[in-house]
């Protein structure tokens, strides 16, 4: 059983960088052909998809954060992590680490039951 774990500061202040690191446990960042994701879930918002790496270590980033948006892995570690730097108050959000089978979601309409596995989130709050 894939179990996701995410993990990083519930408070980060505006214009600095958001760190999260999702800890994969039962299953290899590295083994089969699947996309390790990062989602997110601003406060009365949809979900949105934020980026994913692949097996091979080549990364997707939805076009609308790219520029803010840094994905990387620790294959020793097995974890995945992500940077999202200059953040804003419009950048609160439960932020997910998931497993999906393909790639790439439109990132305004993805949903949970569209990754084989999900971390339970994690609460982050930009403010001053």
């Amino acid at each position: 059983q894939v179990q996701l774990q995410e993990s990083g500061p519930g408070l980060v202040k505006p214009s600095q960088t958001l760190s999260l690191t999702c800890t994969i446990s039962g299953g290899s960042i590295t083994t089969n052909y699947y996309y390790w994701s990062w989602i997110r879930q601003p406060p009365g918002k949809r979900l949105e998809w934020m980026g994913a790496i692949a097996r091979d270590g080549s990364i997707y980033y939805n076009p609308s954060l790219k520029s803010r948006t840094l994905i990387s892995r620790d294959t020793s570690k097995n974890q995945f992590t992500l940077q999202l730097s200059s953040v804003t108050p419009e950048d609160t959000a439960v932020y997910y680490c998931a497993r999906a089978s393909s790639c790439c979601p439109d990132p305004d309409h993805t949903e949970l039951n569209e990754y084989d596995y999900c971390g339970q989130g994690t609460q982050v709050t930009v403010s001053s």
